[in-house]
């Protein structure tokens, strides 16, 4: 019996399969560049945790490598499959299924959309706060996978900040419970985290319990340009203390790359801090002042909806104005605060040394940056010179004590830089827990774990 008349045998006629392999190849693969993938064998569109259960048990019991996949937002080839793979979409679970306005929670299956549950909860004056650039598309399911950031994350932290308590479905087909919908919870060992950010290699969540929030007063938002990155970091570290829900830098060369194809008059500027206050917002004028002692050359603030959008419009453009440019290969490192400006100066050495163009733009509040390496399309040599700052960068991250990924995930891309900040007896357990939820290694093999 071949793989789709098994699954059909144990999930119905009704199920939606495809094997199309010019249909599966376009659930292959993420949005990483230059990460391996294979059309996959089969696509399951999955619509309720019991079929995602039951395919499970089936590709289990016959050794099938499943690859779990919300939006194919990822950057880092974590939802990438190879020719024998059964890919497991959850776009179709896509209900909101409780939304407790007494309890300051949300029920969703995992391919709700980010921002979707957003505009829900702000129905009732509430919001869901986590916000990655993905938001308008990508899945709940998806950013607890990766453990997603966002820019609001620098106050409220990542995703699994929000994340109350998951239903996932086991290697062997098992449904279970993790966590608990109230806000405290210490009956047991914390796997609720542990799934998260495990990229599909544990389990696959299938619906998730969140925490809301009273939405935010509209919040002051604060614009201020150096002469350098180091002026702007060090600013970014002492503005910490306003415990902003904002707070992103942007380095010369993806300003220069925005003032070629949208001039916003950052000609002059070194690097660009944007800010927002979400309370405290009588603040603002203290945070100007703060920035003129470490030579602000120009600053505005400003509690206007319109005029945070014009504000923050240099960032939004930061990389598709590098996109212009070429081809473009974007990096995820995190640093310490105070490592920032090193970081983006070695960077730049990185690029002249590989004759690239490479725009560094981020999350000052957390360290977490963003350099994005431009090369010629269809160019080999380019590209090869592309992959090779790549990893360099990610190296020198980890050599100023910061991470190989603060936010995109580890996928395929980066399992052996990964091993670089692991220890043998770390790396050991992890293989240990991976077999003791995945006995036969059949969860999204070959990605995350080193």
């Amino acid at each position: 019996m071949d793989q789709e008349a098994g699954l059909r045998a144990v999930l119905g006629a009704d199920a939606s399969l495809i094997t199309d392999p010019q249909v599966t190849l376009s659930y292959s693969k993420d949005q990483a560049p230059f990460a391996a993938h294979e059309a996959a064998a089969i696509v399951l569109l999955a619509k309720s945790t019991e079929e995602v259960s039951k395919a499970v048990a089936y590709a289990n019991t016959h050794n099938i490598p499943v690859v779990p996949r919300g939006a194919g937002s990822g950057l880092s080839g974590g939802a990438n499959a190879t020719s024998s793979s059964l890919v497991i979409s959850l776009e179709k679970m896509n209900k909101i299924i409780e939304l407790d306005t007494t309890n300051l929670i949300a029920r969703v299956e995992a391919g709700v959309i980010n921002l979707d549950l957003d505009k829900a909860a702000e129905e009732h004056g509430l919001a869901y706060l986590p916000d990655p650039a993905s938001r308008d598309w990508s899945t709940i399911g998806g950013n607890a996978a990766t453990n997603a950031g966002g820019m609001c994350c620098v106050k409220y932290g990542v995703t699994s900040a929000h994340v109350r308590a998951l239903t996932v479905v086991m290697a062997d087909g098992q449904v279970i419970q993790l966590g608990s919908a109230t806000k405290k919870a210490v009956t047991t060992l914390d796997l609720t985290r542990l799934m998260i950010g495990s990229e599909g290699t544990l389990g696959i969540i299938t619906e998730i319990v969140v925490g809301l929030a009273v939405r935010p007063a509209t919040p002051a938002t604060i614009i201020a340009t150096f002469p350098s990155i180091k002026n702007a970091a060090a600013a970014a570290a002492a503005l910490l203390r306003f415990r902003p829900s904002m707070l992103e830098i942007i380095d010369q060369t993806t300003l220069k790359a925005v003032e070629a194809w949208h001039p916003l008059g950052f000609e002059v500027a070194g690097s660009v801090l944007l800010m927002q206050l979400d309370e405290d917002q009588e603040r603002a004028d203290e945070v100007l002042n703060l920035c003129q002692s470490f030579e602000m050359i120009d600053g505005a603030a400003s509690t206007e909806a319109a005029d945070a959008v014009e504000f923050i419009r240099v960032r939004k453009l930061a990389y598709p104005a590098l996109e212009r440019l070429g081809a473009t290969l974007l990096d995820d490192v995190a640093v310490p605060i105070s490592k920032i400006a090193e970081l983006v100066e070695r960077v730049e050495g990185v690029a002249t040394k590989y004759n690239l163009t490479i725009g560094i733009f981020g999350h000052a509040g957390d360290g977490n940056m963003h350099p994005t390496i431009v090369h010629d399309h269809g160019d080999l040599d380019a590209e090869k010179r592309a992959i090779a700052a790549f990893g360099e960068i990610v190296e020198i991250a980890q050599s100023l004590g910061g991470t190989a990924s603060g936010e995109h995930g580890i996928g395929s891309i980066k399992q052996s830089f990964a091993a670089n900040e692991l220890s043998p007896a770390v790396i050991e357990l992890q293989r240990s827990i991976k077999k003791a939820f995945d006995p036969k290694g059949i969860l999204n093999p070959g990605k995350k774990l080193p």
